[in-house]
């Protein structure tokens, strides 16, 4: 399968009270849905979320367990971002590694687990974590530094460079740092509205999976033209499927196409 990216604004402090405060004392998802006027089915959703997380065991991987349930979690809260097959945990070179900050770094030790890699490693996984004044930075830098600007251009190609950007200045304007995680959200580029997310699909941001279905469909008419068949035949027979290898239960977002100005 392919890399549903996502980037998830949220501040260390936030993990702490939003996750890791949590596991410790569930009943505090009453208090934190009630003052974030988050829905009863996605309150639901954070419920199973952490029971999830409290069954990590101490040789699982943090990355596939506690960072990507993190990822999940935000989207509960507030705004994430969506780009298609594009990753900063994709770089090959060290360039952007000064911007990252490892969990190793500002998490005590009873908080973690023992292997952690801080990237992406596979899907349904997280990856690099940059912390608020990193943010800032990289956005500096992208402005300044040819290098800099030229590595994540490459990383976020085809107009998904202007997504990334749209979620670090979110997280700048509000004061915090942002993770990368992997299918938190499953776009359905035939069929918008059948597209699955873990966390709220609707705190999802639509520019990046409006890209996807444009680069989709443009693909699907390729093939049709050269096959030599009608307009819209492959699209209208396609079944988009997904191989779930999480524990999370998946469900489905409604009227998500409608978000997205269809």
């Amino acid at each position: 399968m392919g890399w549903d990216i996502s980037y998830h604004p949220i501040s260390e402090k936030q993990i702490e009270d939003w996750y890791f405060d949590v596991l410790d004392n569930q009943n505090l998802i009453e208090q934190l849905a009630s003052e974030n006027n988050i829905e009863d089915f996605y309150k639901d959703k954070y419920a199973e979320t952490i029971k999830i997380g409290a069954q990590t065991k101490a040789d699982d991987v943090f990355d596939k367990s506690h960072g990507y349930y993190i990822a999940v979690v935000q989207g509960f809260f507030q705004k994430f971002f969506y780009t298609r097959g594009s990753a900063l945990s994709f770089s090959e070179t060290p360039l952007l590694e000064k911007y990252f900050k490892k969990w190793e770094e500002f998490l005590p030790n009873e908080k973690r687990i023992k292997n952690v890699n801080n990237q992406i490693i596979e899907n349904y996984c997280s990856g690099v974590y940059i912390p608020k004044d990193k943010v800032i930075e990289l956005i500096d830098d992208y402005d300044s530094e040819p290098e800099i600007r030229q590595e994540l251009d490459q990383l976020f190609s085809d107009n998904r460079i202007h997504v990334f950007l749209k979620a670090l200045n979110f997280a700048k304007d509000n004061s915090l740092g942002i993770l990368e995680a992997t299918e938190v959200i499953e776009p359905n580029p035939i069929d918008l509205n059948s597209s699955s997310c873990y966390s709220n699909l609707f705190n999802c941001d639509p520019e990046g999976a409006m890209l996807y279905r444009q680069a989709a469909m443009e693909q699907i008419a390729q093939i049709e033209k050269k096959e030599n068949l009608e307009a819209g035949t492959i699209a209208s027979k396609a079944e988009y499927k997904v191989t779930n290898i999480d524990p999370i239960e998946k469900r489905k977002g409604k009227d998500f196409g409608k978000k997205l100005g269809k």
